[in-house]
């Protein structure tokens, strides 16, 4: 037998659940465990998740790699995390948690951010100075819908004047997991990226701007230390080598947020080579040799894990979570139209099912149209306000049409980011690789080629995008490879072509979905303001 290659413990923590993996210098992924973690949803836009939760979850997770794959974890020598963003956790001084996470979907602290912020003239009822100022220094401005951690703490500070009092330090997700795996206090360049706290004119050079910091509203003694991305932060602390089962001299590399890591994990190190990521939410990223901002798109180049580089990242509020609302909301297990699809009942199987039934209805779902802003939308415009609609239903229409306009209305909704893509890299897209959990549908692919009119290559891992990013970031990091050497490591295993009817179907249905948003907006911002 041969010997087993040194592997990445590769930490993938998303909106539902820890993922964790083994992966080698050269991107293969070698086991994989999950468990699920729940997500809190309060009144009032208010959504959370328990820390502790995933940390339970993550010791699960690594204990099953180790009895399915023993020689593989005996092999880690390394530890890289890959996580959610735009969450805050206030720690005491012995870093604990003082409450759940507050996550990127919490949007209780908007109004604590208009307060702290506002002055005349405004933008979007924050100050135009200020506004400068940010977009000057850092790249981009506070989320109004208050989804940032520069809301969130104010929203600590001034709903939880006692967490406050004993917060030692806010961390973003990331930043708490490398907490427990190292007992080291330190933010990333871009998990510290969304406090808006910090001058990102030089890409080595990321560091909080004093302006911005005074401004803030937060005490600076309660932000932590910056690293690089692939910095080597330190060993397993005891507690964590016992929790995870893996010898203290295992060293921990900084990592990145999930779509910092998506970009390197898709292969799209290479500057303007798009990829576009399918999970909860979705995104479509690239990076850029400069930094810019398109203010009018809520689009920024912003600090990443490639040096001298930034990264390009228009966001979708909800892609995946939409087939998730269908799966729990609309559709039942013992349902007709799960059977339709010859699936047995199983976890996921419900998926295998959608795929099935989507090619039995025609490019336009039969006239049915869907907008999919569950929870509002952040590009190619920002409005909390938005939310999902099935229009054009008629008697004839059967819940497959419905189905499919759902998988439909997510691309549509990509198309429309993707013209604010477009200019943004001064170059139309022509070829774009997908990724994320929701590319493992082929028809979801294939209406994604057809409504964008562009070729899609497939991830040949689509789920391990993430753990694969964090390994490879993790192996730049110990210095097993460098970046240059990731396109030639990167495999997919389809390329999805536009089809020349249904890309011109879907050019007619794209004008109508911007005339709805134009329409309704001013609808929705009268119904949930």
């Amino acid at each position: 037998m041969g010997v087993t290659a040194p592997q990445i413990l590769a930490i993938d923590l998303g909106t539902s659940g820890m993922k964790a993996a083994l992966v080698a210098a050269d991107g293969t992924v070698t086991g994989w465990a999950e468990r699920a973690v729940p997500l809190h949803v309060l009144p009032g836009g208010g959504a959370e998740q328990d820390p502790l939760a995933w940390w339970d979850a993550l010791g699960e997770a690594v204990a099953d790699l180790g009895r399915a794959h023993p020689d593989h974890l005996r092999a880690v020598t390394t530890v890289c995390s890959s996580t959610q963003g735009e969450g805050t956790i206030a720690v005491d001084a012995h870093g604990a948690p003082l409450t759940r996470c507050i996550t990127w979907l919490d949007m209780r602290g908007a109004p604590h951010l208009r307060k702290q912020f506002g002055g005349t003239p405004s933008v979007g009822g924050m100050s135009a100075r200020r506004v400068a100022r940010w977009l000057r220094l850092t790249g981009g401005v506070p989320s109004t819908t208050g989804k940032d951690p520069a809301a969130h703490m104010l929203l600590v500070r001034d709903e939880m004047p006692e967490v406050y009092e004993r917060t030692a330090t806010f961390l973003n997700v990331l930043d708490w997991i490398n907490l427990k795996l190292t007992g080291r206090t330190v933010a990333t360049v871009d998990s510290i990226l969304t406090s808006w706290v910090t001058d990102n004119r030089r890409p080595g050079d990321i560091r909080y701007a004093p302006a911005l910091v005074a401004d803030c509203g937060i005490d600076a003694g309660k932000l932590p230390p910056i690293v690089a991305c692939t910095e080597v932060i330190g060993t397993l602390s005891p507690s964590a080598a016992a929790h995870l089962g893996l010898p203290p001299s295992v060293q921990v590399v900084a990592g990145a947020i999930d779509n910092t890591a998506a970009a390197v994990g898709a292969g799209t190190v290479g500057d303007n080579e798009p990829h576009l990521y399918l999970g909860t939410s979705s995104w479509i990223a690239a990076h850029v040799p400069r930094k810019k901002t398109d203010v009018r798109a809520q689009i920024a180049a912003l600090p990443c894990a490639v040096p001298g580089r930034y990264l390009m990242t228009a966001l979708q509020a909800t892609a995946g979570a939409n087939l998730t609302w269908l799966r729990d909301k609309v559709v039942e297990w013992d349902d007709p139209l799960v059977g339709a699809g010859h699936i047995s009942r199983d976890e996921g199987s419900i998926f295998d099912a959608f795929d099935k039934i989507l090619p039995t209805v025609p490019p336009g779902a039969n006239g049915v149209l869907y907008t999919p802003w569950l929870y509002g939308e952040r590009a190619p415009v920002d409005d909390p306000n938005l939310r999902a609609g099935f229009f054009n239903i008629s008697l004839d229409t059967s819940r497959s049409d419905l189905l499919r306009a759902v998988f439909e209305g997510v691309a549509l909704n990509t198309r429309w980011l993707a013209k604010a893509v477009d200019r943004f890299l001064g170059t139309p897209v022509t070829s774009m690789v997908i990724t994320g959990g929701g590319a493992r549908s082929d028809s979801w692919c294939q209406i994604f080629a057809d409504v964008l009119g562009i070729e899609m290559r497939r991830d040949a891992r689509p789920v391990a995008v993430n753990a694969r990013g964090a390994g490879w970031i993790g192996a730049v990091g110990a210095g097993m490879i460098s970046y240059a050497d990731i396109p030639g490591l990167m495999r997919n295993d389809h390329v999805f072509e536009p089809g020349t009817a249904a890309h011109a179907t879907y050019d007619e249905i794209f004008a109508v979905y911007q005339d709805l948003h134009k329409r309704l907006a001013p609808i929705y911002r009268r119904l949930n303001r």
